[in-house]
């Protein structure tokens, strides 16, 4: 397998299709940063607790968590690219709905708690979206992607993650920038939310022209259709016949050990990929990201100043995203994953210090930037590829789907108790996160296989040792 002939610019084009999904997700979960300030002054009139403002602000990942229960069965029922179409129909929907809650049924300039549900509802469909590309956007990649590229590509993945919430810090900066904030407050959240229509609706046209991928066609039993991707994924035709055969041999594989049965190899792969996806949320970054112009106007930023260094968090993202695709299919997924976990308490616990001194200064920004860098170059991008490769090929629809809803049921639980957590001690909020860092180090250490060079064929047989 390592010897593989590919058509780089077939595959790299059918990645860049897929990972406008990968965009939209963090398009569509980092908009709130822009706009979360501005819908607690909309609905001040409500007097809300910060309970139910943390809740508002992470309301879309309610959604999250259903759109990834549902990949599975999606996924398995409507394949991975129609999948996908239904996804961006969601971000379409949820982009104009969210601009424009008070559509249809309330009106506009006067805020009722009817209101807030309307909103809310708005955004958790453009979570089960997000839910959805989350999930699927890997997948599909890592089913299209030969197995000497596939972590970088499956890593591009994150990379548009990350760039669409960079496109998004700057559209929401061009948005507020030179606006009173009277004006941010009453009109300016809605472009920010509405912006998204765009982006989705070039998702859904582009979508239209990617195959479905060869594993799932063989899964489904059509497997001229399957040789045929695989001939145009690999020059070969030879090699692609290869390819073919040795997905029905872990097909047939599968149904011998107990057909389509999540436990079929065992629980432990299960426990693991569920273990990554909280790992990833429970180190905080979510919070950074979604609260991150809140954080620096408690550092005493202005709120100008305050959305600007969010824009150079982005860039920083964007630069050691780059980092873990250069080097993930070279150093291997296991050592990005610890020394990122390393990095990452470091930022934290220094974070955490400053708090308790209540030290606020450059000092602070500098160490959030060590810790969100540690992350881009590790478990940003590197839990993604590990959950689309690590699933043998019969249950990978559905333990992608329980692994992908355990991850937004921790970033959902992760982002509504920071407002709370906050109010009782930053220290203690940023010192957990600490630990958590230091815990999903001696987790890759102990239980997570290496994956880098083996077929998603070859990787069945770690599970079924």
């Amino acid at each position: 397998m390592s010897n593989q002939n590919y058509n780089t610019t077939y595959v790299i084009g059918i990645t860049l299709v897929a990972t406008i999904g990968g965009l939209l997700f963090g398009y569509d979960t980092a908009v709130i940063s822009g706009a979360e300030k501005s819908l607690e002054a909309y609905f001040s009139s409500l007097s809300l607790s910060t309970f139910v403002h943390g809740a508002t602000v992470s309301s879309a990942l309610i959604g999250c968590i259903i759109g990834g229960a549902l990949s599975g069965l999606l996924s398995s029922r409507l394949g991975r690219k129609n999948s996908l179409l239904l996804a961006s129909v969601l971000f379409f929907v949820s982009a104009l709905g969210s601009a424009y809650p008070e559509a249809l049924f309330f009106t506009k300039g006067q805020p009722t708690m009817g209101l807030l549900i309307s909103f809310n509802l708005y955004r958790i469909l453009g979570g089960i979206g997000v839910g959805l590309a989350s999930a699927i956007c890997p997948m599909y990649i890592g089913e299209i992607a030969p197995a000497q590229i596939r972590g970088r590509l499956v890593s591009f993945n994150q990379f548009a993650i990350i760039f669409g919430m960079l496109v998004v810090y700057f559209v929401n900066w061009g948005i507020a920038n030179g606006q009173t904030i009277a004006w941010v407050n009453d009109i300016g959240w809605r472009y920010m939310f509405g912006s998204e229509a765009i982006p989705a609706a070039l998702f859904g046209l582009l979508i239209l022209s990617v195959p479905e991928t060869p594993r799932y066609l063989a899964l489904t039993n059509r497997y001229e259709k399957a040789l045929h991707v695989l001939q145009r994924i690999n020059n070969s035709p030879t090699q692609a016949q290869t390819i073919l055969d040795e997905i029905r041999a872990t097909l047939t594989t599968a149904t011998a050990a107990g057909r389509a049965k999540l436990f079929s190899y065992g629980k432990v792969v299960i426990i693991i990929g569920i273990l990554l996806s909280v790992f990833q949320q429970f180190v905080g970054i979510n919070v950074a990201l979604y609260y991150a112009p809140r954080i620096f106007e408690s550092m005493g930023a202005a709120k100008d100043a305050s959305l600007l260094q969010t824009i150079v968090m982005g860039l920083v993202n964007v630069i050691f995203t780059v980092l873990a695709i250069a080097t993930v299919d070279k150093w291997g997924r296991k050592p990005l994953l610890i020394s990122g976990s390393i990095g990452m308490a470091v930022g934290m616990f220094a974070i955490a210090t400053l708090a308790f001194f209540n030290v606020i200064g450059i000092s602070t920004l500098v160490f959030i930037i060590i810790y969100t860098a540690s992350f881009m170059m590790s478990w940003g991008p590197i839990c993604w590829v590990l959950i689309a490769e690590i699933f043998p090929n019969k249950i990978r629809g559905q333990a992608v789907a329980i692994a992908v809803a355990a991850q937004w049921a921790a970033n959902y639980l992760i982002s509504s108790t920071y407002p709370p957590m906050m109010e009782y001690s930053s220290a203690l909020t940023y010192g957990f996160y600490g630990i958590m860092a230091v815990l999903s180090a001696l987790f890759v250490w102990k239980m997570v296989p290496e994956t880098k060079g083996k077929s998603l064929e070859e990787m069945e047989k770690v599970w079924l040792r």
